[in-house]
């Protein structure tokens, strides 16, 4: 699904270095103007449209809110309607709600809201709700040496509720319990020259959808001095999660386990100017009949981005990922300063059934590079093009990719 693929900030970054950003108006603390919302990404397709957004700062320039109207055409879906809001407080509590209709069979209804200072910084609250059909999913079979011709597309139509609530037991350690309910339905994707995944592979694990109800438990270090746009520390987060298939009809296979961690590090140098970012993941999951949406995964946006999302799928994942950000220049518009950043990155990983044999063979790495735009604190958009033996993919989007 593409609600937000291109968003503002990058297009408004594309345009800025090629002297092409004309507001419609500009007054006071809130800036209102239109830009072009182009994108290609390997498996959902091209769009071609237009982005109003709004941006409300304050006297300092920091960013209060994003307004983000956008119509665009789809290549394979036609013509998408999309409304996305964010709001922005001090103490990084934000709020996100999105709104988007499609022409064939994508709809998207999304809120949450976060705040890592919850009662006197005492707490961290995250709590959101999802609804979407997503039309351009791809399935290549569980493994790591699965073809590329075995390429399906399906729809997944989701339901997901998840809260999160945590503990600051210092100022850069948090332990948290997590709970997620997910209701996904597996139906005929919008891709007319793919097979349909559940007619292709109708006994795979997952094919006939699942209701997944989670509790997690989450260790957290993060020292890092911004949570959406840090320059410097580091971040360590382990977690270990009991999930249950409530569709499953064998009390044995209602149950199963994942574990893993994240870890990355940050070296900046003296000035700032240049940040050299390492990431290491680890994913394992046990159990039989794990659906194949919960098993571990590569490809996408944020971990092997030379491969377009879910590319392989198995129970276990190993992930390292390598990038220097390099500052580029600092553009004072619409009373916000955006920061443009360009990144050479290379990532890594492959996916296991087992741990057996072959740890280290058939690893996938992918060289890239990227793009951003930056406001600091709360903003950062990205376009990410990474290079792989299928020929490579396009991704963009906001948040840094770890």
């Amino acid at each position: 699904m593409m609600p937000f693929r291109v968003s503002c900030l990058a297009a408004m970054v594309c345009l800025a270095l090629t002297g092409g950003i004309i507001p419609s108006s500009v007054f006071a603390e809130k800036s209102v103007f239109a830009v072009p919302a182009i994108s290609t990404s390997k498996n959902d397709g091209q769009d071609f449209g237009i982005i109003v957004p709004v941006l409300d700062s304050d006297e300092e320039g920091n960013l209060r809110s994003l307004l983000a109207p956008m119509l665009v055409h789809n290549s394979f879906l036609g013509v998408r309607g999309t409304v996305n809001y964010f709001r922005y407080w001090s103490g990084g509590r934000q709020l996100e709600t999105v709104g988007s209709y499609t022409d064939q069979i994508e709809r998207k209804l999304k809120f949450r809201y976060q705040d890592p200072g919850f009662i006197e910084g005492l707490f961290f609250v995250d709590i959101g709700a999802q609804f979407f059909k997503n039309a351009t999913k791809r399935y290549f079979r569980l493994g790591q040496t699965t073809p590329e011709d075995h390429e399906t597309n399906y729809t997944g139509r989701e339901i997901e509720v998840h809260w999160n609530f945590g503990i600051h037991l210092n100022d850069v350690t948090r332990l948290s319990v997590n709970q997620r309910f997910r209701d996904v339905a597996i139906q005929r994707g919008g891709v007319e020259d793919e097979p349909f995944s559940k007619k292709r592979f109708p006994d795979d694990p997952g094919m006939d959808g699942a209701s997944i109800l989670a509790h997690r438990l989450v260790f957290q270090y993060d020292s890092r001095d911004n949570l959406d746009s840090p320059t410097a520390g580091t971040r360590f987060e382990a977690f270990a999660e009991l999930a249950q298939n409530l569709d499953r009809r064998k009390i044995d296979d209602q149950l199963y386990f994942r574990y893993g961690f994240d870890a990355r590090k940050l070296f900046p140098s003296p000035s700032k100017r240049y940040i050299f970012v390492a990431r290491a993941m680890l994913q394992l999951s046990f159990g039989d009949g794990i659906p194949f949406f919960e098993q571990s995964s590569l490809g996408g946006e944020n971990n092997l981005r030379g491969f377009g999302r879910d590319r392989f799928i198995d129970k276990h994942m190993v992930a390292v990922n390598v990038e220097e950000r390099m500052h580029l220049m600092a553009l004072k518009m619409f009373n916000v300063t955006i920061e443009l950043e360009m990144v050479p990155f290379v990532d890594m990983g492959r996916t296991y059934k087992d741990f057996e044999y072959r740890q280290f063979n058939e690893w996938e790495v992918t060289p890239g590079v990227g793009f951003r735009g930056i406001v600091r604190p709360n903003l950062v958009s990205r376009v990410d093009w990474g290079y792989s033996r299928e020929g490579g993919a396009v991704f963009a989007g906001l948040s840094y990719p770890f």
